[in-house]
């Protein structure tokens, strides 16, 4: 199972990803500049990223899977420590997070940031 340095290790090798202190204690995982797509220490010590629209209410369904306060309308979910999904499954949910972002920047700043 992935912990909070693991999973803060690999969303910084996420293209163009970069890690700031906001609101206390919350480690913010963005890009271009501000754009976030995962928090760690959300909450508390929670763990929280945006999930497609249509996949949210089957997340949210999960154990251990909520929606994540004052983000939920965003489709953005959290998770407490140890993390109820597998690594695989939450490295590819953190990198579609990323992507999800990547998608809706102007297209000039998509280049060198798409995984695809």
């Amino acid at each position: 199972m992935m912990d909070a340095e693991q999973v803060a290790a690999y969303c910084l090798q996420l293209p163009g990803a970069r890690e700031d202190l906001k609101w206390g204690s919350n480690r913010v995982f963005s890009i271009a500049g501000n754009k976030m797509f995962a928090i760690l220490d959300f909450m508390g010590d929670a763990l929280a990223f945006k999930v497609e629209p249509e996949l949210f209410l089957g997340y949210v369904d999960r154990p251990g899977i909520r929606p994540a306060p004052y983000l939920a309308r965003a489709h953005w979910i959290s998770m407490a420590p140890p993390f109820p999904l597998g690594d695989a499954e939450l490295r590819d949910l953190l990198a579609r997070s990323h992507q999800l972002v990547v998608r809706r920047l102007p297209k000039i700043r998509q280049v060198g940031l798409l995984l695809d």
